[in-house]
């Protein structure tokens, strides 16, 4: 008969499959820290040595780091997505930008459908929370925090869509924007009335997903990357526009010397 017994699991087994599982559903993030061993094994009601097994086992498995004097943390899972090589090409051509856009256009405007969908209320408690720190942050003169919210605003929208494919892939992308491969998203931010708009537009997709509106927060997502597509094409005109007339202002003063 094709039956085998069933074994009991290991307790290092068992903390394997639920650190897996916190890094696979993204609650655990690359190179997050990891609690001091004896913390995290009491709050995994396990033995230091089976946790120790467990932490060996997830290292060989590429999951977790340590680092000596440091601690235990989340390997960057993330890393790998593009390669360097494919990355410098990215940072070259002014063609990615745009399909970058392009790209977070569809991908988020799926995502904001399932979130409104299949995101729990707590999911959407988190959304708003965020938009919440962006409106204060708005008022300062640096840009900088609310440019640092816009993209967690973001990725909470793609972690309430509960698709951990979509989820990985999309911290990848933005760990890369946040690299500037793609824009300096801190520049779009600068222009007090671009800061306006961006702000109106993501309250109008925050209000779609509290309304649990799927069509409508895809809508929302998809006219606020039309928008960033929008700016970005005027900044690069303005700066080509700029580059030619410093030649121009160049050669002028090249003729009356």
């Amino acid at each position: 008969m094709p039956f085998t017994k069933i074994l009991p699991d290991k307790l290092s087994s068992s903390v394997v499959r639920q650190i897996e599982l916190l890094i696979l559903r993204g609650v655990l993030r690359p190179g997050e820290r990891l609690p001091a061993e004896r913390e995290l094994a009491d709050r995994l009601g396990v033995s230091r040595p089976s946790l120790r097994d467990a932490v060996a086992d997830l290292q060989d498995k590429g999951l977790l780091v340590t680092r000596p004097g440091s601690g235990i943390f989340v390997a960057d899972v993330l890393g790998s997505a593009f390669s360097d090589g494919l990355v410098r090409l990215f940072a070259a051509h002014q063609e990615a930008v745009f399909d970058y856009v392009s790209f977070r256009r569809d991908m988020e405007g799926l995502a904001a459908e399932r979130a409104a969908t299949y995101g729990s209320d707590t999911d959407l408690r988190v959304i708003g929370m965020i938009l919440a720190r962006m409106e204060a942050a708005h008022d300062k003169r640096d840009p900088g925090d609310e440019a640092e919210l816009d993209a967690a605003f973001h990725l909470s929208i793609i972690e309430a869509s509960h698709n951990v494919i979509m989820l990985h892939m999309m911290r990848s992308m933005y760990d890369l924007l946040r690299q500037g491969v793609f824009y300096n998203r801190q520049v779009m931010f600068r222009n007090r009335m671009t800061r306006d708009h961006l702000l109106n537009q993501h309250r109008a997709i925050n209000a779609a997903l509290q309304a649990r509106d799927p069509a409508a927060a895809r809508a929302a997502v998809e006219a606020h990357m039309g928008f960033v597509e929008k700016s970005l094409a005027d900044q690069l005109r303005e700066e080509q526009n700029e580059g030619i007339a410093q030649q121009r202002l160049q050669h002028e003063r090249d003729r009356t010397t």
